[in-house]
């Protein structure tokens, strides 16, 4: 049965920070994306990263794209992602990678996911976007049985990973999720109109949002956002419904007073909607929601 995802996953999941924390309460996310040609996908992804609170933030990516991080995001780190050694010493001491946005399809691409795959450990949470998971379509590469694996696609790929013909199916519920045991995926985020999550004996369903949000780069934010949100909190599913939830709902706001709402916009406004949480401003249970002021 399909649930509506509501504003409660919110309160329910972002919560007051301990007063006596550090950068080292709140994760180690690594992001490996943005080839030459699509640095602007890391860039969101990891503004989403940072903003949403991750406590440290590591890049790898093409080095003609470190120049450009360092301005927009300057509490990212960053490596270049055809140092061997560095990527994975990262790798080894992250505790929640994403792999995918601007990645590219090419041989280097193919590599850095397998070696990402084959590389991760129990301990740590693993996110696939983009071309990442069109590689994993194109080599049959399957998510890791011993790691909380999440995806975010789009219905197209979607349908290239799972092989549903999304337009043809009168028991898509049921396919989704066969596929998504057969993936190995503990999570399965389906970005489309009212965005879909599935996970063990949960479907959650998005009833907000609209076209305004149907721009690149889009899907990239929601990644790092994602990212950031599973790495300081502690339950994966509740936090990648919580990423989501905010996600879509900062863009609604937005579109107030934007014809489109830019990614870029949603991850910069970030922080300043879930300190919102904390005051009861959005989203709260019982009460109406106000407009919040950026």
């Amino acid at each position: 049965m399909i649930t509506e995802l509501k504003s409660d996953i919110l309160h329910e999941v972002i919560q007051k920070r301990p007063v006596d924390s550090n950068k080292t309460n709140f994760g180690r996310v690594l992001l490996i994306g943005g080839n030459k040609s699509l640095g602007g996908a890391i860039l969101l992804a990891a503004a989403a990263t940072v903003n949403a609170g991750a406590g440290l933030t590591t890049v790898a990516t093409d080095p003609t794209n470190i120049a450009a991080l360092h301005v927009r995001t300057p509490e990212a780190m960053a490596i270049d992602w055809n140092d061997a050694q560095q990527l994975g010493e990262q790798l080894e001491k992250s505790d929640v990678i994403l792999i995918g946005p601007g990645l590219g399809r090419d041989d280097l691409a193919l590599q850095l996911l397998q070696t990402v795959i084959f590389g991760v450990h129990k301990n740590q949470k693993l996110i696939v976007d983009g071309d990442g998971l069109t590689l994993m379509a194109q080599n049959n590469i399957f998510f890791p049985t011993n790691t909380y694996s999440i995806a975010t696609p789009h219905q197209g790929e979607w349908e290239s990973l799972s092989n549903i013909m999304v337009k043809y199916q009168s028991n898509m519920m049921e396919m989704n999720e066969l596929q998504r045991q057969n993936l190995n995926l503990d999570v399965l985020v389906i970005k489309q109109h009212h965005t879909l999550i599935m996970s063990e004996d949960r479907q959650m369903q998005l009833q907000i949002g609209g076209p305004y949000q149907a721009t690149g780069g889009m899907g990239d934010t929601l990644a790092g956002m994602v990212a950031g949100f599973v790495a300081q909190f502690a339950e994966p599913r509740r936090a990648t419904e919580a990423a989501v939830y905010a996600h879509t709902a900062i863009a609604e706001q937005l579109a107030a007073h934007n014809w489109v709402v830019k990614p870029s916009l949603v991850a910069d406004f970030l922080p300043n909607y879930m300190s919102s949480i904390q005051t009861n401003l959005v989203g709260n249970p019982g009460a109406d929601d106000k407009m919040v002021q950026f």
